[in-house]
């Protein structure tokens, strides 16, 4: 479901294509750790050659396609001077070098320590394949137990260990798609698309949009995967993805044959084309020719928990208050049923009355025992653990009837207290699914899943409030 206009949960941390792009990157020419027949240059070595530019502002990496080369192939493998412990990757390309016999392009992330700070391979084939493959690779005590029903691909291997018994060796947790816009000449034929990686604490997604359908809040710059659907490839439980995944580059590159592409070159149409995969790459180098990447954009982003935008800034504290513990759990029967007439009461609230902040409502913890006082303009709702107020003219979201009177103790300002930002109270154990206030369904799925009600109480993480609200706002649910 989509975040309503003017939340952004992830925001842009590095736009590669805002500098030097090559700046940002250090060229590998060492010998190829997949013992490919490869010659990767450095960076003056692909200048001066052509191996590289930036024409237009698209990024263009390939290979030699004009002379024999008897010792490896010339192509370039860049990897990210930066690195991250999480977020949202998002590589919008025109063209990629797959699908070409005796290659193996790959678009990926690694930890300086392989495999203990693991790679996530985003996008990788080899030879004539015309689909794309995902994998993670990482050392013992990581597999992916993520259900077929959580993604459109097809696992092909589930323990993500490179020496997991059962496997074949570095086969990591994959899963495959059949769809060839996604790899290859496929991809290529249809000006390319966007691949968006997530990678949070819990789990690791994969979503690829061909070029007519990129989502248009990637292409405003406000990325939301919860309104994306179904990723292509997700990996998730039985990995502590957070301790496992550290320190991840990115990685650009295009070997040839090596570990893979040659040591299946005899399964393969490619074998009707040379005896061996060396052979073929040595002495054929305009079958190279579109062996290249172009890249119209590279973005990171993070996620910011769903903070304000420096346009809406975050509200301030507000000191706590209190409230007769006697008032108990809202009556939902007290509330009647959402007023078609007043829309700002239930439901989606009216334009006039939408918020000034990304902040649907706050919580005010209170000591049993004494009043409370709604701050102006804020309509209070009961609960047995505090105040649940929700910003707005009254007029436009009125107060439950069942919601006490002002007393004289002194009101809160119009902004909910610090310290909710950093966590927001759990989903409560006892008020059930049937209430206006919820979305319906079992507390605890509720809890985890990010919907539902939420009392105060003890907080919970940041992204699950976050994804709370998101569904509240989307489900146009009214005051939280």
């Amino acid at each position: 479901m989509a975040s309503a206009p003017g939340w952004a949960a992830y925001t842009c941390e590095d736009d590669y294509m805002s500098g030097d792009f090559f700046g940002q990157f250090s060229f590998w020419d060492d010998a190829d750790p997949t013992n490919g027949f490869v010659d990767y240059v450095d960076q003056g070595t692909a200048q001066g050659t052509g191996l590289i530019n930036n024409d237009g502002g698209k990024i263009y990496m390939g290979v030699n396609h004009t002379a024999v080369q008897n010792e490896g192939r010339q192509s370039v493998r860049l990897t990210s001077t930066k690195s991250y412990q999480s977020g949202l990757v998002i590589l919008d390309l025109e063209h990629m070098p797959g699908g070409i016999c005796g290659t193996w392009p790959a678009f990926w992330m690694v930890g300086p320590d392989w495999p203990s700070q693991g790679e996530i391979d985003i996008i990788e084939g080899v030879n004539d394949q015309s689909s794309n493959a995902m994998t993670l690779h990482t050392g013992p005590g990581c597999s992916n137990s993520a259900t077929s029903s959580a993604f459109t691909g097809t696992i092909k291997t589930d323990n993500c260990d490179v020496n997991a018994q059962g496997q074949d060796k570095n086969a990591g947790c994959g899963i495959t798609t059949s769809d060839t816009n996604t790899y290859g000449a496929g991809f290529n034929q249809n000006g390319g698309g966007v691949y968006a990686t997530e990678w949070t604490g819990s789990s690791i997604a994969v979503y690829f949009f061909p070029r007519n359908s990129i989502p248009s809040d990637i292409n405003s710059d406000s990325p939301d995967p919860s309104s994306w659907g179904e990723p292509m490839a997700k990996f998730e439980g039985g990995c502590d993805f957070s301790s496992t995944f550290k320190n991840q580059q990115i990685v650009f590159d295009t070997t040839f044959c090596g570990d893979w592409a040659g040591a299946t070159w005899s399964d393969s149409t490619c074998s009707s084309k040379a005896n061996t995969c060396n052979d073929y790459v040595a002495n054929n180098p305009e079958a190279f020719k579109d062996a290249y990447w172009s890249v119209k954009a590279l973005k990171v982003y993070q996620n910011n928990g769903g903070e304000s935008s420096p346009s809406e800034p975050a509200p301030s504290a507000a000191p706590s208050t209190s409230v007769p513990a006697s008032h108990g759990q809202p009556s939902a029967t007290a509330w009647g049923a959402p007023s078609a007439s007043a829309p700002g009461s239930w439901g989606a609230p009216a334009p006039s009355a939408a918020p000034s902040s990304k902040a649907q409502s706050s919580f005010v913890t209170v000591p049993s025992g004494a009043p409370y006082s709604s701050p102006s303009g804020w309509a209070p709702v009961v609960g047995s653990s505090g105040v649940m107020v929700s910003p707005g003219p009254t007029s436009a979201a009125p107060a439950p009837s069942s919601a006490p009177a002002a007393s004289s103790a002194p009101a809160a300002p119009s902004s909910p207290p610090e310290e909710s930002w950093g966590g927001w109270p759990h989903a409560s154990h006892t008020w059930g699914g049937d209430q206006p206030w919820q979305s319906g369904g079992n507390w605890g799925q509720e809890h985890d899943t990010g919907r539902g009600a939420y009392v105060v109480g003890a907080p919970v993480q940041r992204g699950t409030r976050h994804r709370h609200l998101r569904m509240h706002k989307a489900h146009k649910a009214g005051r939280l």
